[in-house]
């Protein structure tokens, strides 16, 4: 029932918030300027896309059309695409399948990488083995995605030609397994080398901390032995910030890397979401935008109850 009250509050807080987020999300877009503008040329006269602007609406002030969205979303309604006439839920549910298998692989892998060489790199602190630890996860975070993705085009794709460079699946075939497999490699590779370069540093700052606490001081005087008192002790305490590391990056699972995605050509809700900035194309950005709003909401509910999960210690507020 305590955890029932608190979910509950939490989501009737996480309204507003979410409205405010969109409101402004809404405004934002409209002044970047209107989707028509592009239209204007020697073939369509200015009261042609005049018309147009009255009959999409476009002609209202923002407030108006944000209400009429609104309206429309509480309805089961997110729009219709301005550039393809496709429903926006649509469009987004036949994205986000792509973008959940390429960021849930990288992130998996990511976490994998991290967690043991940041728990190596703080159990052998100033040694040779940390500074090439840390000396990599640095490498990891500073690269940037897109210099590091055409590198390995260039290697992978180039010069051995061993793995495709775009797509998910390869044109004039069924796809398959291996074959989607084949076409994530890289883009995997890019996302997970920069996301454990990033969580390395936190789990090895985590687990330092805990190592020099007094009651892990006292297990190790009583002979416990090293390997118990690292596994059971100190990492089991050091979940708190794997799981804060888990909240950050979930909203990436939806939103996707789009420049990973857009070098890559990979058929997710980045690239689909850069093709709606491109064209202005309202409905699509604020669907996604809305998407966004509500897993980051979701993530950082899904963080606190974990964080009574994995510590006892502490209690949610009723």
């Amino acid at each position: 029932m305590r955890m029932f009250k608190y979910i509950l509050k939490r989501i009737l807080i996480a309204i507003p918030v979410l409205i405010g987020i969109t409101l402004l999300d809404f405004a934002m877009t409209c002044m970047a300027g209107s989707p028509l503008d592009a239209l204007v040329g020697p073939r369509i006269s200015e009261d042609a896309v005049a018309a147009k602007e009255i009959a999409m609406g476009l002609d209202k002030p923002f407030y108006v059309q944000y209400w009429i969205w609104l309206k429309q979303l509480l309805q089961g309604n997110m729009g219709y695409s301005m550039k393809s006439h496709q429903a926006v839920f649509d469009m987004i549910a036949s994205h986000i399948g792509p973008t959940l298998l390429l960021m849930g692989t990288s992130f998996i892998l990511g976490l994998l990488i991290a967690l043991p060489a940041g728990v190596y790199s703080a159990t052998h602190q100033y040694t040779k083995r940390d500074y090439t630890v840390v000396t990599l996860s640095f490498l990891g975070t500073s690269i940037p995605s897109f210099f590091l993705a055409l590198l390995l085009i260039y290697i992978f794709n180039v010069k051995l030609n061993v793995l495709p460079s775009s797509g998910m699946t390869t044109l004039g075939t069924g796809g398959g397994f291996v074959d989607v497999l084949r076409h994530m490699i890289m883009p995997v590779i890019v996302l997970a080398v920069g996301m454990a370069g990033t969580n390395i540093r936190y789990i090895r700052s985590a687990v330092l901390e805990i190592l020099n606490k007094d009651y892990l001081r006292t297990a190790r005087a009583k002979g416990i032995g090293r390997r118990r008192v690292i596994n059971k002790h100190a990492l089991r305490n050091a979940l708190v910030t794997v799981v804060t590391i888990f909240g950050m990056q979930l909203p990436m699972l939806v939103g996707g890397a789009v420049i990973v995605e857009q070098v890559f050509s990979w058929p997710g809700l980045g690239l689909m979401t850069m093709s709606a900035i491109s064209a202005r194309d309202y409905p699509v950005i604020m669907g996604v935008c809305l998407l966004s709003a509500v897993v980051v909401l979701v993530g950082n509910l899904l963080t606190d109850i974990l964080y009574a999960v994995v510590d006892p210690t502490i209690r949610l507020d009723s």
